[in-house]
């Protein structure tokens, strides 16, 4: 699919991997519509690509069924949606008091990273097939997974089901939505340098990048991009996981 003119949503577009991706979306002259709950952040980074910005909680089916129909008001029919938004934290089963830990906190990172996804990229769909086709298909849904979902660490357990998760779903998804030439994809990064990883010191960065076969560094949220580029443009990926991670796999702890 070509990109010049095309209406784009970025979820968790305000910064890291989602901002990356929706800066080079811009630049390939997508709209860029950015959801986030960052509002400081999504207007800001909204004005540095000329896109537009609305607050949005994907785990909210009100907020995101409002936060689409104002994208579409702005930018015309969405045909690309990058599922970004997320969070990533420890939840070890067993607390440091030896108890196990409250199954809220396991909910959580379930509702926000798997549910969200799914709450968004179903709305989106139900809108998108009831557009005509541009070419062959009608648009392209990109989902984040992480390494976690196949080599989850000690601690990541929630993180690691949630991702999992999203992989599992691909397949399935892509084979619903096929009917309507709607491609699902799904892309696995390892190790990036986000927000996240900038604000470790620097002998924690250098020994996550020690991790990496090669190339032995974090990688550059520009090159996550490109690949979420590489796939819409691409009409024969659909269905499939694509692990962007230099060939790392994560220890166990």
């Amino acid at each position: 699919m070509d990109l010049e003119g095309v209406a784009a949503i970025v979820t968790g577009g305000a910064s890291g991997l989602g901002g990356a991706t929706a800066e080079r979306l811009a630049r390939a002259g997508a709209k860029v519509t950015i959801f986030d709950l960052n509002a400081e952040q999504g207007r800001a980074k909204a004005a540095e690509i000329d896109g537009h910005f609305v607050s949005v909680d994907v785990v909210d089916e009100v907020a995101v069924e409002a936060g689409i129909a104002e994208a579409e008001r702005t930018n015309g029919r969405a045909r690309i949606l990058v599922n970004c938004a997320g969070i990533a934290r420890l939840a070890n089963v067993i607390g440091r008091d030896g108890k196990a830990i409250p199954v809220a906190d396991f909910t959580k990172i379930i509702r926000i990273n798997l549910i969200g996804t799914f709450a968004v990229l179903s709305q989106f769909a139900a809108r998108l097939k009831e557009a005509e086709p541009i070419g062959e298909e009608r648009g392209v849904i990109v989902n984040i997974a992480s390494i976690a979902a196949y080599d989850g660490q000690a601690g990541q357990a929630a993180y690691s089901a949630s991702k999992g998760g999203i992989v599992a779903m691909t397949l399935p998804l892509a084979r619903e939505l096929a009917r309507y030439g709607i491609r699902v994809m799904t892309i696995a990064p390892g190790m990036f340098m986000t927000p996240m990883l900038g604000s470790l010191p620097t002998e924690a960065q250098e020994a996550l990048a020690g991790q990496v076969p090669f190339p032995s560094r974090l990688g550059d949220p520009e090159e996550f991009a490109q690949l979420v580029e590489s796939i819409v443009a691409n009409p024969m990926l659909n269905g499939e996981v694509i692990r962007i991670d230099g060939a790392a796999r994560l220890p166990s702890s």
